[in-house]
């Protein structure tokens, strides 16, 4: 009888432990009504270190590695929340979204493989790019804006794993509303400054629109994981294809992004009453 007392015990002991370790889960939050364009910001109770959430819009621009450059015509969001030390972080529903940009010149622009169109047909080779993070990024609020990050550049005659950067050795972005001092040859080159306003229909919240950033001082490194796969056959790398014809890795001052954005931003307590 003491025994099947003692093993009743360890099991409740073990569920109450279980329970205990599910708790966090079961506070968790939704956003206020109206903050919802906040909902990848933590939650306290996912972390409790976030003092204020933000989201931001990437309307337009363009970013140019090496001898490419790439218009932003599909907006980006990038939307989180940042601590004391204006770090950034997010949930599951924030972060930078994988919007993809249409490459001029497509797969053989990248590589220079003219043969391609012929076999596979100049639909069937459109190329795009994908921004990704690739570290922790600096609040939208104090500029320089730092934004390490890698480029996916997708297609199927790439294989899956073909990009420039990495968490290892990612494109640190620092971008500012202001003058640039770029390295030669790069010219410097303005931003503007936002405009701040009160959002008249979310009580709290801080409009930070029309704003243009830019940073043309930062190095790119080069490309890897590009493989052509072709009809089955054997894979083959084209790292140093790729490098060659898009004149990666390129040097600081040789590099450029313009990103126009707005941007809200709110203290937590709002978002999480």
């Amino acid at each position: 009888m003491s025994k099947r007392i003692g093993a009743l015990t360890i099991t409740a002991a073990g569920l109450i432990v279980f329970l205990l370790s599910l708790a966090p889960l079961a506070q968790a939050r939704n956003t206020a009504p109206g903050y919802e364009a906040f909902a990848g910001c933590p939650s306290p109770e996912e972390n409790p270190a976030i003092g204020a959430c933000f989201t931001t819009k990437i309307k337009s621009g363009h970013f140019k590695m090496g001898n490419k450059t790439v218009p932003i015509e599909n907006p980006i969001t990038f939307s989180g929340g940042w601590n004391s030390a204006l770090q950034v972080s997010y949930n599951s529903k924030g972060g930078l979204t994988k919007a993809r940009q249409k490459v001029p010149g497509g797969v053989i622009g990248l590589t220079g493989l003219t043969w391609l169109a012929e076999l596979l047909g100049s639909n069937a080779l459109t190329l795009y790019a994908t921004t990704e993070l690739a570290g922790t990024a600096s609040a939208p609020i104090q500029p320089p804006i730092t934004l390490p990050i890698k480029v996916h550049l997708e297609n199927p005659v790439l294989g899956s794993h073909c990009y420039v950067g990495s968490e290892s050795e990612p494109i640190v972005l620092n971008l500012i509303a202001g003058k640039t001092n770029p390295p030669p040859p790069n010219e410097p080159i303005t931003g503007v400054n936002p405009t701040l306003r009160e959002d008249p229909t979310r009580p709290h919240v801080v409009l930070a629109e029309n704003g243009t950033f830019v940073d043309n001082s930062f190095a790119a490194p080069a490309a890897h994981g590009c493989v052509l796969t072709l009809l089955g056959f054997i894979p083959v790398n084209i790292d140093g294809l790729v490098n060659s014809q898009s004149g990666l890795p390129s040097p600081a001052g040789t590099n450029e992004t313009v990103q126009a954005a707005d941007s809200a931003l709110v203290k937590t307590q709002w978002v999480y009453p």
